[in-house]
Formats: C-alpha cells, sequence, structure tokens
C-alpha cells in the first residue's frame, strides 16, 4: 500500500527543515529511520494521543493483549530493542526488589555477572552493560557451565550470530535452564520471520528482545520484550513511569504502546508469502539495471539471519570498471531522488541492496537512477 509520506511525494516537514528524505534500498535501519507505518499504525497512535491513560494500565493490558497474541507469558512494550536489553538485563539482576532497582547500575552484593559467547560480543551489548553488569565471555560449553555461579545474574545470546558460536540456540536454553539462571535472545533485527516471534520464546528463552519499528513496522521508537511472567514484571518496575529507576530514560508513550499493538496485530494478518514475492520481482526489476554491462554481475540472496530477506548484490571487476561503491553510492545520494543503499560495509567492489522498505514502484524509480548513475561512471 503506498503512503503519502513516501519521498517521492510530499515532504513535508523535511522540506521546510531543508532536508532530502530519500527512498530506502537499504534496509530497516536505525539510522534511515527504520520502517514507515501503515495508515491505520498511524492513527491508532493519533487516537492514543487525544486522550489520558494510566500508562502501567496501558502497558498491563498491550502486555496481555500482545503476549496472547504470541503465546508467551507476558510481554512489555519498550522504547526500542536498546531498552528491552536494558530492562530485561535489570529484571535479571534485582527481580522485584526496589531497594536494589534504586541502586543501579550500582550491583555490589548482587548477581552482576552476564555470560556470553566471545563471538556474540556486539556493539549493541551496551545496552546490556548499562545495567552495571560485568560480561564473561565463553567459547565452549565446557567454559559457560564453568563460568556460571553464584554471581550470575543472566545468560546473554544474540541471535543473529548463532552461526558464529560453538554453542547453539538449544543447547545453551538447556543449559541456562539447569543452572536455574534466565537466558536473554537479543533478535532485534530478526523480523521476519515471522516465526520468531513466537519459536523463540517456544525454545526456552526466560526472555526475547525485539525492535518494534523494523520488520515489524511499529514506530520506531518501539521494542518489544518477551517472557516470564515475573521477569516482565521485574522490567517494567525498573522502567518509566517508575521514578528512580534506570530505564527511566527509556521513556515509551502512550502513543508508541498503541501503535506497536496494531502494528503486531497486522503483521501477523499480513501473507508473509506473498511480500517475498513482491520483493523478489522488485529486486529483479532493480537487477535489470546492472545487465549487459561486461565486468557487472547482480546476483539474489538471502542473509542468514537479521534482515533474512531478498537482497540484490552487485559486483564488479575493478580492471574493466574504474569506479569505486563509495562513488556509486554518493551519486545516489547527491541526485534526485535521493536513494541509500544499504550501510553496511563489503569486500571488494559489493553494493547490496534490498527491495522490502521499497514502496510499491520505486523499484522503478531505483533501476533509473543506478542507469544513470553507470552512465555517468562507466560512459
Amino acid at each position: 500500500m503506498a503512503r503519502s509520506n513516501s519521498p517521492t511525494r510530499q515532504a513535508g516537514i523535511y522540506q521546510r527543515l531543508g532536508l532530502r528524505p530519500f527512498i530506502n534500498a537499504g534496509g530497516s535501519y536505525t539510522r534511515y529511520g527504520g520502517s514507515l507505518m501503515a495508515p491505520p499504525v498511524i492513527r491508532s497512535m493519533e487516537e492514543a494521543s487525544g486522550q489520558y491513560v494510566s500508562i502501567q494500565e496501558l502497558q498491563e493490558a498491550a502486555g496481555q493483549e500482545i503476549a496472547a497474541r504470541l503465546g508467551a507469558e507476558a510481554a512489555l512494550v519498550t522504547c526500542g530493542c536498546a531498552a528491552a536489553l536494558t530492562l530485561g538485563t535489570a529484571a535479571c539482576v534485582t527481580g522485584c526488589d526496589e531497594e536494589k532497582m534504586s541502586r543501579l547500575p550500582d550491583t555490589r552484593g548482587m548477581k552482576n555477572e552476564v555470560i556470553l559467547q566471545k563471538s556474540h560480543r556486539v556493539e549493541y551489548d551496551h545496552a546490556v552493560r548499562n545495567v552495571g553488569v560485568r560480561l564473561i565471555e565463553v567459547e565452549s560449553r565446557r567454559e559457560l557451565e564453568a563460568a556460571i555461579g553464584s554471581r550470575t545474574a543472566m545468560l546473554f545470546f544474540l541471535n543473529m550470530a548463532q552461526h558464529r558460536g560453538r554453542i547453539q540456540r538449544k543447547e545453551y536454553v538447556e543449559i541456562a535452564r539447569d543452572a536455574g539462571v534466565p537466558c536473554l535472545v537479543d533478535a532485534a533485527a530478526d523480523i521476519p520471520p515471522v516465526e520468531n516471534l513466537t519459536d523463540l520464546i517456544g525454545l526456552g528463552f526466560d526472555l526475547a528482545a525485539f525492535s518494534g519499528g523494523k520488520g515489524i513496522r511499529g514506530p520506531q521508537s518501539s521494542g518489544l520484550l518477551l517472557g516470564r511472567k515475573d521477569l516482565i514484571r521485574a522490567a517494567f518496575l525498573n522502567a518509566s513511569p517508575n521514578p528512580d529507576r534506570i530505564g527511566r530514560v527509556s521513556k515509551v508513550g502512550k502513543e508508541e504502546i498503541a501503535g506497536l499493538c496494531k502494528a503486531l496485530e497486522l503483521y501477523l494478518k499480513r501473507d508473509h508469502q506473498a511480500d517475498w514475492r513482491r520483493w523478489e520481482r522488485q529486486l529483479e526489476v532493480i537487477g535489470e539495471a546492472f545487465g549487459g554491462i561486461p565486468g557487472i554481475t547482480a546476483s539474489h540472496f538471502v542473509p542468514v539471519i537479521s534482515s533474512q530477506v531478498p537482497h540484490l548484490a552487485v559486483e564488479w571487476d575493478d580492471r574493466m570498471l574504474k569506479f569505486s561503491k563509495e562513488q556509486f553510492m554518493e551519486a545516489l545520494r547527491r541526485g534526485e531522488p535521493r536513494i541509500e543503499l544499504s550501510p553496511v560495509p563489503t569486500e571488494g567492489n559489493r553494493l547490496e541492496l534490498s527491495s522490502w522498505m521499497l514502496e510499491p514502484g520505486e523499484e522503478i524509480v531505483v533501476a533509473r537512477r543506478c542507469k544513470e548513475v553507470l552512465r555517468d561512471l562507466v560512459g
């Protein structure tokens, strides 16, 4: 469904601020504003903005609805996935002990160690460290079991890195369960597939954290924490609107809560196979822009886990074509309309594009602009 806020249409506030919105052929990256919300989601946020409501009551009602939809014990809407990680970690450290909550990030005398595989370290685990815990890195099952002790508050698992670690999800969960230690999985950008919303909790993770503003297409400043009822309760008590809490800085408003509830409802009803076919067709249109040029190849691929949707890889022989990927991306950025590709660094002469954030018809514009850039760079 086309939306009036497409960059190929009226730009409104951005034009007044002197900014150039763009066509997103990269993905649901935070730096690009996540994803675009459907009109019913926007209407839900507008409705929520028109009246006062108890945030605690709203969180409880929304959590019950979301948990019922996903088959989880409980759910909490958060201010992005990073907040879900912080609040989930805080819940494992403090439980519902108010004295401990008020002391964070001072964790002296508390369980304050979080264990994770070395290959699962990522810049986003700062959200875990915010609580004041110490990260303990392990590589093997033997090291993991030896590291678990009286100070262990939580085991952390990065879903996008599961293929890099020596301990896979099922085994990791079993170790945590046998030790009586809660286990949190970070699956921020791992929707789609839609099954992750239910399967990760079903696998046995005590907590699962997701972004609300990527594949689910809710407000970008929303996130979702699913899991055990006692831990979700503790996470809420560590969050806003409660005063003197580490999560007070991650305030989620009534509008974001309402918007995420509606976005999730719509997402679960979508024809995900039809979406996939549309994304592939859009990439075929874009890929044709690179056809027939000696030295260039364009091929489809699907990332292993995060952003697990169709992508297009464009590669070229720099002995035949004397331009860099930086030149190509900058030309798309400076042209009209402005187009952004994936910002993730790649090796060699390789560009990566995705279609799942494109509005219908924008693939034609992207293909045309790619042809124009190639014409200017290649001659």
